[in-house]
């Protein structure tokens, strides 16, 4: 069975690794799923890679999503079939192969306001969407396509409002913990090479004699330390941060990004009453409510954000346009008071054309790899479905000519919990007799860890009292928080509040209840003393409440302003060029 270990420790020895004199192939430098997919892409083809990320692996937007993996209904009006065509294609690979236990089919609504024209405009459009999915080599990894009548349609969707819809037709698409498929990309690198360290964040870009770009200089921000990494390539996938990574190279060329902010609403699951999601068009972005585990995720919006990069947050006026938006379809309205939690992520927009001097690979809708100066290669754009045809392209534009000795084997890698999940799901129902979990219990474990559950059965047998869900947050083990910060590179509090499990925004209290049961058992595993348990608790309180009270901001400018009077567990370095 395929897994990986990642603690402070096999950090510090990555990063010692990565500064040492024989140097890296390639240099990534952020730790969201386009970098941590093309660590994994360069370590498959047996290069020397190093990954280093500045914050908690996937902090920024690849958090932050709608969570699905899926093809992108609206590049079809633009005839864009290709990368429809492309993204379903690895939507299917995700599920059948590579991440089958992280990636769960997702069955959604498209009402249909008009009887005649609508149904007959969109289920062309979706029977196209179908049949380029079906142009995959593998088998139909979804069922195709339905036409509903009205009946039919609030027989799946109870609480739809009747008059909202005469129809609807129902498709397929696909679900995934974002920041989980980010871990688990980060691990299966780890095990096929690759040295990765997150809470290390790029100062500079060194150069040799003749302008190349040549390594970089990097900050563990744990220690203070700062180390030199020498690197034949350095490749740029900072996302909304690609500006301010490329002007450490000295140079004007280069891609330009701007950001633009989506936020998501969660509701309970019971207070709305359907078994799959609805699809909205809005006039400003797509609205989605998806059904996930116990509760509902509505979003998302499009706004322009001018603000710093960091700590985006949903204000009012993001939140009313939601609720907005799903009251004029929902039977039963919701209030402020159904809300139990929110996020805000950035999209990295790339903007049309680049800057003088930019050498471009490739470009398309969705990403551009591309060179402002030697030895340096930039990638943005994309979305995470993708993920991994981005990893190739970055890579392949690298390497330059060198890449075709080194194609692509990406699509035949199984990640961590991949390897043996059919055994290990057949052997789920002994192992929930013998501890006493649910069915959903198992489900549960399952779809986060596949078959490194056994990992976590191991745990157990050696400290039984792991079985035990936590007191406060009763849909984790205790055993997922110890797990947490003995094999998934935990190196604080908020990492497990925030990344490791969703209690930041599945609970009302942001997880605040459960928080001291999660600290201890971390704390202990990593042997903090009980000042620095203290503390790690005190800057998670804070920064559940600033993000609380942000939301009841009218703009991004007042929110901003409450969120930033928390300061970070472990602040970032102002970069010189960003000043």
């Amino acid at each position: 069975m395929l897994t990986s270990i990642m603690t402070p420790a096999s950090r510090a020895e990555a990063l010692a690794r990565m500064s040492d004199a024989d140097g890296l192939d390639i240099l990534v430098v952020g730790g969201g799923v386009t970098g941590a997919g093309i660590a994994l892409e360069a370590a498959t083809r047996g290069l020397r890679v190093g990954v280093v990320e500045a914050q908690d692996w996937s902090a920024g937007t690849s958090s932050r999503s709608s969570k699905l993996v899926h093809g992108g209904l609206r590049y079809l009006q633009m005839l864009d079939f290709h990368l429809v065509h492309e993204a379903l294609t690895e939507r299917d690979l995700l599920m059948t192969r590579l991440a089958p236990h992280l990636v769960k089919p997702v069955a959604f609504l498209y009402p249909l306001e008009h009887r005649v024209w609508e149904r007959a405009y969109v289920g062309a459009g979706v029977a196209l969407y179908d049949t380029l999915a079906t142009a995959s080599p593998r088998r139909r990894a979804l069922p195709l396509h339905r036409h509903l009548s009205r009946t039919g349609m609030l027989r799946k969707f109870p609480d739809l409002r009747h008059d909202a819809a005469v129809g609807a037709l129902q498709y397929w698409d696909a679900t995934v913990d974002d920041a989980r498929l980010v871990l688990t990309l980060v691990r299966t690198a780890a095990a096929y090479g690759a040295l990765a360290a997150s809470r290390t964040q790029v100062v500079g870009l060194t150069k040799d004699p003749w302008g190349t770009v040549d390594g970089a200089d990097v900050v563990d921000l744990e220690t203070g330390q700062q180390l030199r990494i020498p690197a034949r390539a350095v490749i740029n996938a900072t996302g909304v941060w690609t500006e301010e990574t490329e002007s450490l190279s000295g140079e004007q060329g280069g891609l330009q990004v701007l950001a633009s902010k989506g936020i998501h609403v969660v509701v309970p699951r019971d207070r709305i009453r359907g078994e799959v999601g609805l699809i909205l068009q809005t006039e400003k972005s797509v609205l989605f409510i998806i059904p996930w585990s116990r509760y509902w995720l509505i979003g998302t919006t499009d706004t322009p954000w001018a603000q710093q990069l960091q700590h985006p947050v949903a204000t009012s006026a993001d939140i009313d346009y939601v609720l907005g938006h799903a009251n004029a379809v929902l039977a039963r309205p919701l209030t402020r008071d159904d809300i139990i939690g929110t996020w805000a992520g950035l999209r990295p927009l790339l903007q049309p054309g680049t800057k003088a001097g930019t050498s471009s690979a490739k470009i398309s809708r969705e990403h551009t790899v591309a060179s402002p100066t030697p030895g340096l290669t930039v990638i943005a754009g994309g979305k995470l479905t993708t993920y991994r045809v981005m990893a190739i392209d970055a890579v392949d534009f690298a390497l330059g000519q060198r890449a075709l000795e080194l194609p692509s084997i990406t699509d035949r890698i199984p990640l961590v919990g991949a390897v043996g999940l059919e055994a290990l799901g057949r052997r789920a129902a002994v192992v929930a007799r013998t501890y006493g979990w649910s069915g959903h219990m198992v489900d549960h474990l399952l779809h986060r860890y596949g078959s490194l559950l056994g990992d976590l059965v191991d745990a157990i047998a050696a400290r039984p009292d792991l079985a035990r869900p936590l007191e406060h947050a009763p849909a984790y083990l205790r055993a997922e928080i110890a797990y947490a910060a003995t094999h998934e590179g935990v190196l604080h509090l908020e990492d497990v509040m925030v990344h490791r499990t969703r209690l930041n925004y599945e609970q009302r209290d942001r997880g605040l209840a459960a928080m001291p049961e999660i600290a201890e058992l971390v704390g202990e595993l990593l042997g903090w003393s009980p000042e620095r348990l203290a503390a790690e608790m005190a800057s998670y309180t804070e920064r559940a409440r600033a993000e609380a009270a942000a939301e009841h901001e009218p703009d991004d400018a007042a929110a901003e302003t409450v969120r930033l009077r928390t300061p970070d567990v472990v602040p970032m370095r102002a970069l010189p060029t960003s000043a």
